[in-house]
């Protein structure tokens, strides 16, 4: 997989906006992306070093839109944190 279909898009939150400060940030990956993976990835998209990934796994949510049902899409989550000698990544370029 290239890194670019690796890492879907970042995860903006006030949660994920409170630890960015901590040089935490939150990416949505690929569903069959490892952490290993997605710590390649992002080292080559931004030129950073990652510390750790934390990897979570979301199930799709029960819908249903009048007599039709069915389950949104799963997601996975990752937590990026990165070593205290490496840049911050630039998400809100001003």
């Amino acid at each position: 997989m290239d890194a670019r279909d690796i890492i879907k898009r970042p995860v903006i939150t006030e949660r994920s906006s409170e630890i960015m400060a901590d040089k935490k940030y939150t990416f949505e990956v690929d569903v069959k992306a490892n952490k290993t993976q997605v710590k390649d990835a992002v080292q080559e998209i931004f030129s950073v070093k990652v510390e750790k990934v934390n990897i979570m796994n979301y199930k799709g949510k029960f819908k249903r839109m009048g007599k039709h049902a069915g389950y949104t899409n799963k997601r996975r989550k990752a937590i990026v944190t990165l070593t205290q000698d490496s840049k911050d990544i630039e998400i809100f370029e001003a």
